[in-house]
Order: C-alpha cells, then structure tokens, then sequence
C-alpha cells in the first residue's frame, strides 16, 4: 500500500505544481464572437430629477416587500443587499447567555470557549485565565531560572512594545559597560532616581528583578559633595568573577521575546449531520462585551434599513471591514466528502494556510492534493488571505474536495482503501453533532 502511494505520489510531478495546488486544464478552444451589430443611437441621460424619483420608487418597492417578509430572525438575515463577504459567512447565532428572546430555547454552544495552551505548564486554560496562569508559572519559574523568569516577565508583561524595547536597550547598555569596562567603579554602580532610570527601567514590570537576579544589591551611597545619602544598585564583587555569565544575560534580555499561550484548536471529528452548518457561539469569539451584543441585537432592524439604501460599492466594503473586526476568532468545520466533519478554533486574522496544515494533519496521507471550498461553493485558493477577510468569521462550513485526477489513479490501480482519509486516532475518537 505504501509503495502504491509513493508510485502515486511522484507521478503527481509530471501532473501537479505540488500539493495543494491545481492541476493545469486542458485548454478550451474561444469561441467565435458574433459579428457585431450597428451601434443603437445614443440615448439622453435622465435628469437629476427623474434618477431621484426612480431612486424614491425603488425604496418604496423593496419596503413593501419586506413588510410582507415574516418578521424572524431568518427573514431579517435574507433581507435587503447583502456584500459579497456576508454570503460567504455560515450561519451563526449570538451567545448562549444573553437574555435575548430569540435566545430562548437554544442549543448548546457548539464549543464551551476558547482555550489557550501554556508554554511553561502545557495546561489548557480558559482565555480570561489565560493571564493569570501565565504570571503564576512565570512566578513559579523563579525557582529555576530567575534572570529567565524576570526576562519573561519584562517581554511578556509591559504591554507598551516601544516603551519596553527602549528600556531593554538602555538595561543592556548597563550591563555592556561592566562587561567592557570592569576595572571602572563607576560603570558597577546605578543611581535609582537617576533620571534615565526612572524614565525607562523603574517603570518596566519585572526589570528591578533582573537586576536583583543577575547580581545587583540595593544600597544607600553618599552622594559627592553632599551630606545626604542616595539608593543605588551595585553590582556584587562576585559577578567581577563571572564578566561572561553578565554578557550571556544581556544577549538574553535583547534576544527574548513575550511568552505567547498558543490557541488550542480544540480538534473534533464529528459523524455526518445535517446540522453542520448551525454554529451556536460563546461570548469568547466576540470582540464585545456582552451590552454591545445586546445592543447588536437590537439594531439589527435598523441594519437593514441601512442596507436598503443606495451605496457605493466602497461604503459597503468599509461597513463590511468594521463588521469583520468584532471579531477575535473563528470556529470552521471542513466537510469531507464522505460526510465527516473536522472542527477548529482559528484566530479571525490567521490566514487560510493555517486551515489547510490543519486539515493535512488530519489526514493519513498528507501529501494528497486538496482545495477548499467556501460557502457558495467560492474556491479558496489564495492561502494568504485572513479568514475575517473571506467572510469566514465568526464561524463557516467549508468543503473539501479532492483532485479528481489523482483519485481517478488511484481508483484505476485497484488497490484496497482505507475507510476514511482521516486518521484512526481521530476516527477511534468521532462524536456526534447534536
């Protein structure tokens, strides 16, 4: 079997620019263009009075029309001109615990939330406790390492990326001049309520203990020429011993970067269903809190009087960009065509490339060539494109289909078939789409 695939396999070269993309087509002759005709007589363009009835009477028609519509959450989708982007998109319905009366009587959501996964512990945590669990196992890590705990905290926790590079830079340089100059007294030794210091190092999270991890002790020095005493940070006579250990630490700080929980994607396989396009989606996957989405809801009629208006293309476009930015994350399922359905959890922004690794990882032979197709039946070949940007957000049923030429092959080489395409470890673990 394995040997039947890799004769497959190479056999793609001579048909196939390489898994995942299209095979070439065979090429259609034009057909022949009708003669043309003689041109129609140019017509008068209607007066500015004329196109502003036309546009009234049109208004007037599309209102009647949607007055006879039920009034259901449904009809209220169907209603008025969609963009492009909006006809791609699944259908979807607000969270579970809002007290809305459309609400009422609803399924399950079809996921509990997102999930990330920490770095440090490898614990699946909840994404309001994502943070917490990062600072209790960076904590936790002093233990181990202290100068890497305290570097993770500067990265991870200052959330002003411009503000913390300048006081990592200036932190190095502290340190740099020890390494380069250690006979000078003066390069050991940090004024607390020096202005630079304060401006750029004190107000970091977790730079006060760096210094104290990498040798630094809190003193009270005279200052010169006065009778008073300051707080400095002096570097201990120890570390003079260990020049190479302070330029390690250095390189460290400059080469870090924050400590990111990645995205669980929290895998299902589900049996086929005729309910593979109803999403039911937790407060997680929006970028509101739950008042604004009430407040959606209620503005939702408003919508689409808006819609019944007459737009420009580039209006329409910009609502549909600020509609797709409500949104974090996504939840995509991708139906094969033997029915199986293979769920996922995507950040809104990923691009489609994600989604199709996701999909290879889930397969037996990773090599077979595949494309996806959005609702609609719109093919998603550019693998660059962000999910939010192809109306795939919040959540979408997509289809897959494989290269009919290579199945052809290997149908024709008569060899036994697998089952399914997926995995026996996903398959041993498929669940039912209620």
């Amino acid at each position: 079997m394995r040997k039947f695939f890799q004769e497959i396999k190479a056999d793609l070269k001579f048909k196939t620019a390489g898994p995942g993309q299209k095979l070439s087509e065979p090429s259609r002759v034009p057909k022949e263009k009708p003669k043309a005709e003689a041109a129609p007589k140019p017509r008068q363009a209607p007066t500015d009075e004329a196109q502003m009835a036309a546009a009234a009477a049109l208004a007037r028609m599309e209102l009647k029309s949607k007055a006879k519509l039920p009034p259901s959450q449904e009809a209220i989708k169907n209603q008025g001109r969609r963009p492009p982007s909006a006809q791609l998109g699944a259908c979807f319905c607000l969270p579970q615990d809002l007290s809305c009366p459309a609400l009422e009587g609803a399924a399950a959501p079809s996921v509990s939330g997102v999930y990330f996964i920490c770095p440090l512990t490898g614990a699946v945590v909840r994404k309001d406790e994502k943070e917490k669990h990062l600072r209790e196992a960076i904590q936790s890590y002093f233990s181990v390492d202290p100068v890497a705990a305290s570097i993770m905290e500067i990265h991870t926790f200052n959330r002003d990326r411009e503000k913390a590079r300048a006081g990592v830079e200036t932190m190095a340089k502290y340190l740099d001049n020890i390494y380069l100059h250690p006979e000078e007294e003066k390069y050991r030794k940090i004024k607390l309520q020096n202005k630079v210091f304060q401006e750029r190092i004190s107000c970091l999270e977790g730079a006060h203990r760096f210094f104290q991890a990498v040798g630094f002790e809190t003193k009270m020095l005279p200052v010169p020429g006065q009778e008073t005493t300051e707080e400095y940070y002096v570097l201990k006579e120890e570390m003079l011993s260990r020049l190479e250990d302070l330029k390690d630490y250095k390189e460290q700080l400059l080469s870090s970067e924050p400590v990111r929980a990645q995205l669980d994607r929290q895998l299902c396989l589900f049996q086929p269903s005729p309910a593979a396009a109803r999403f039911e989606l937790p407060n997680d996957f929006y970028n509101l809190t739950a008042e604004e989405i009430k407040r959606e809801q209620r503005l939702r009629t408003e919508a689409v009087e808006k819609s019944l208006m007459l737009r420009t293309r580039a209006m329409r476009e910009k609502e549909e960009q600020r509609e797709m930015r409500k949104y974090n994350y996504t939840l995509l399922r991708v139906r094969f065509p033997d029915g199986y359905i293979l769920q996922g959890t995507f950040y809104a922004r990923e691009s489609l490339s994600a989604l199709y690794s996701f999909v290879r990882e889930a397969l037996r032979e990773d090599w077979l060539p595949f494309e996806l197709l959005g609702p609609g039946g719109l093919k998603l070949t550019d693998e660059s494109l962000a999910f939010n940007e192809c109306g795939l957000v919040p959540s979408a049923l997509l289809t897959l289909a494989w290269d009919a030429a290579v199945m052809e092959d290997i149908q024709a080489a008569g060899e036994e078939q697998p089952p399914s395409p997926l995995k026996p470890e996903l398959l041993s673990r498929v669940q039912t789409l209620s």
